[in-house]
């Protein structure tokens, strides 16, 4: 899944428009639980693959919705 497709406009040559995919939802997550982990953990690679850790039991959750 992706988080924030958009159509692309182009503003150089050769004009017209584009398609953008965004970024990967569990990317977008990890992202977002770094913002936090900075504050919280000191090695960059614990930061990453906690990061990790946390977007994946979002992504994980997102399927065990019930509405």
């Amino acid at each position: 899944m992706k988080a924030f497709p958009t159509t692309n406009w182009k503003s150089t040559p050769p004009l017209g428009t584009g398609y953008d995919e965004g970024m990967d939802l569990r990317d977008y997550f990890a992202a977002k639980a770094m913002q936090r982990l900075v504050d919280l953990v000191t090695h960059p690679k614990d930061v990453a693959r906690n990061a990790y850790i946390i977007a994946d039991a979002m992504m994980k959750e997102r399927t065990n919705e019930t509405n």
